[in-house]
């Protein structure tokens, strides 16, 4: 059986998605072939849009996905709805697609606008030289600060899942990859460890920290500090794990 829902804005390209699924591994040009996913790009009534195949899950997540949980085409739709309902920049969702049998979920798929986007977020960290840095950082924060005042704690808060846009009224940050989300209160704490998967370095902690401090109306050094120690932790329990891996010794980055 397969579901196809569409936001009701879209409900007119519902034949021409199914007609892409159909021969989505002959088409499209790739934007993403990873281990788990894939994510291509098709054109559509001069509509340019992103679908993700999502790995096919095994026999227990499966029927997890089918009975139980949305599956992560189902709540990546959800979550971008929600998103955008809280005025939070994301490509807009136009459908998901599940494929199932009686036993459970086979296939899924996430349908979105695309994006042309200036950078990812990951550009900063690289670049410690990059372009109006320090404004760019401050924004983020911002952006971040309304997500938190929302009750939205993005799990995948990482370097990679957000792209910026230059406009002309400054810098514009769009959130991708939505399918890990929760929707509660956030505390103090929880705001500061949100941060940790952005591999921030101290200088790029220091500007955030005193723009977030800023806006929770909270002491600088609390929030800068609390923010360092939630980062430093992640960077070295990953920095242990590539160097039982690899040998080499990892640094914080300064």
């Amino acid at each position: 059986m397969k579901i196809i829902h569409c936001h009701p804005k879209y409900q007119h390209l519902k034949s021409e998605i199914e007609n892409l699924i159909k021969d989505f591994d002959n088409k499209g040009e790739a934007v993403t072939i990873g281990q788990r996913n894939v994510i291509k790009s098709f054109e559509v009534n001069g509509l340019k849009l992103n679908i993700k195949s999502f790995k096919k899950p095994n026999a227990f997540n499966s029927f997890i996905y089918k009975w139980i949980r949305p599956s992560k085409a189902k709540r990546s739709f959800e979550y971008a709805s929600r998103l955008i309902d809280c005025e939070i920049s994301t490509p807009f969702p136009i459908a998901y697609i599940e494929e199932t049998s009686v036993f459970g979920l086979k296939n899924s798929y996430y349908i979105s606008e695309h994006i042309n986007y200036d950078f990812e977020f990951r550009a900063l960290i690289h670049n410690p030289k990059f372009p109006n840095r320090e404004e760019i950082l401050q924004k983020f924060s911002e952006f971040t600060f309304k997500l938190h005042e929302n009750n939205i704690n993005f799990l995948d808060h990482s370097p990679g899942n957000t792209l910026v846009v230059k406009t002309e009224q400054g810098y514009k940050f769009y959130l991708i990859d939505l399918n890990r989300m929760r929707f509660e209160n956030m505390t103090f704490d929880k705001r500061m460890y949100n941060f940790r998967r952005l591999w921030l370095s101290k200088t790029m902690i220091k500007v955030i920290a005193e723009k977030y401090s800023e806006l929770y109306k909270k002491p600088y050094q609390e929030t800068h500090d609390l923010m360092l120690k939630h980062s430093m932790a992640f960077q070295h329990k990953i920095n242990r794990k590539k160097l039982r891996r690899s040998g080499r010794k990892m640094q914080f980055k300064s």
